[in-house]
This record gives C-alpha cells, structure tokens and sequence, in this order.
C-alpha cells in the first residue's frame, strides 16, 4: 500500500551520525533528524560543546550521544565509524558537516591553509563515508548520505570574499556527491548535497561583521539570510523514505541568492 506522507518522513527506527553537529547547521540538521524521530549520535572536535549540545536535544526529547573527534584526522575519522557502530548499531543516515573557512587573496593564500581547508571539507567527507559506507550501509544494502556543500561551491565570489580554498572544497563536495550516488546506487545508498546560502553562524561571524545583515540580505530574492529552521525540511527529505528517489542532487536553500545573474 502506498505510504501517507507522515510515513514517508518518520524516521522512527534509525539511526543518524552527524558530524560538526555541536552548534549552528549541524545542530539544526540534528534536531530535524531527531524530531523526525531518529536517534542521534552528535561529533565535534570539542567535548564541552558537545555536552551542551547534547543536552539540548535530550531535552527535546531526542536520544542523542556525542563522541569528540577531530574529522581532519583519519584515525579520529576511523575510530569514531567504529564507536558509533559498537554503541547504536548500524548507521543509516551519515551527515557530513563538519567544515572549516580561510580567508585570504588567492596570490597570498598558505598552502597550509589551504590543506588544513581541504582536509577537513572533502578529503574528511570520502574517508568517513567510505568507512560507514563499508561497516554498515553496503552489507545492508542501506543508506542516506546527505553532504554540506555550499553556494560557494557553484561560483566565484563578491568582492569583500576571498575564500578560494573555501569554495574548491564545496564544488569538489559537490562532484563527489555525484560521483558517489552513481557508484553507490546499486547498494540502495542515496547521497545528496545541501548548498547552503548565508547562514548567520560562528563559521560567518567575520563576513557578517565586514558586509552586515543587511548587505548580505540584499543578494537574494527573498531579503533574508537562513535561519534556524530553513535546512530541517530538505534535511529530512534526503534522509527519508519520502526522498528514496532522488540521488546524486544538489540543492541551494539560499534565498534565491544563486539564481540572480549579473550581481
């Protein structure tokens, strides 16, 4: 029998590893994943944060746990696929978010920023996919994976930004969604990218103090930056059975700043 919408998106039953999930997108991605009714298993580099965070969750009601790993890190990488499998079982929904920005003029920008940008923002996203993807998703022939990509990913940048290793990053997050979805379709694992558009933030503290809110506001159609809630429904949709037909997409939830033409 074909499934009511409240159905589609219950998600009642799984299980969902969410990285950079400590504060600001990530969290919001958990809380969504959550209230759909996942259990939750929250990573960051700091335990502090994460125990604030969890507790927050728990106190919506969510069952949530944290583990501290640093996703620029293969052996933390490594180890945190291991240990979220031994404590909840088998993982169903991985979100890749964990992230990191550098600003500076391409002609002076540190290879060593560079790498540390690259490391965390794509080569992280392969290395713990593939090792959930082994231990879990692929012997089920099972699995959501949803990527943070940016609209930094799909051009270049205004001005007052200088992000070139930022926004390489996310074009390649993005190819790799892609790429991934085609390998992996055969095994029943989606995997899908967010593009996300300003989203007020630690990560964006120094744009928003440089251009302003209303600056920043004025780019996109719909005169608002995101919120607190603006990634929750395409966050569930990718993650559910509502979503089990789209695979290898991108979407940009930016208040229509990527459609404009022309600045």
């Amino acid at each position: 029998m074909t499934r009511t919408i409240q159905q589609l998106f219950d998600l009642k039953g799984k299980t969902a590893l969410v990285t950079g999930g400590s504060r600001g997108l990530g969290l919001q991605m958990a809380f969504a994943l959550g209230e759909a009714g996942a259990r939750i298993m929250l990573s960051s580099r700091k335990a502090e944060d994460l125990e604030v965070a969890v507790a927050d969750l728990q106190a919506a009601g969510i069952d949530a746990r944290w583990i501290a790993a640093d996703c620029a890190k293969e052996a933390d990488i490594r180890r945190l696929g291991d240990e979220t499998l031994q404590r909840m079982g088998a993982v169903d929904i991985l979100v890749n978010n964990a992230g990191a920005a550098w600003g500076a003029p391409a002609e002076d920008h540190p290879v060593e920023a560079w790498d540390k940008v690259m490391n965390l923002n794509i080569r992280g996203y392969f290395i713990l996919s593939q090792h959930v993807a082994k231990i879990s998703m692929i012997p089920r022939k099972s699995g959501r994976i949803i990527n943070l990509a940016s609209i930094a990913g799909l051009g270049g940048n205004p001005p007052e930004m200088q992000t070139i290793a930022y926004n390489t990053s996310k074009g390649a997050v993005i190819n790799f969604t892609r790429a991934l979805g085609a390998e992996w379709g055969k095994y029943n694992i989606t995997v899908n990218a967010i593009c996300p558009g300003f989203f007020p933030s630690k990560m964006t503290q120094g744009t928003l103090k440089a251009m302003g809110v209303e600056k920043l506001a004025a780019h996109a159609p719909l005169h608002r930056l995101g919120d607190d809630e603006d990634l929750k429904g395409l966050t569930v949709l990718y993650a559910s059975d509502a979503g089990k037909h789209i695979t290898g997409q991108w979407l940009a939830v930016d208040g229509g700043v990527s459609i404009v033409t022309g600045g």
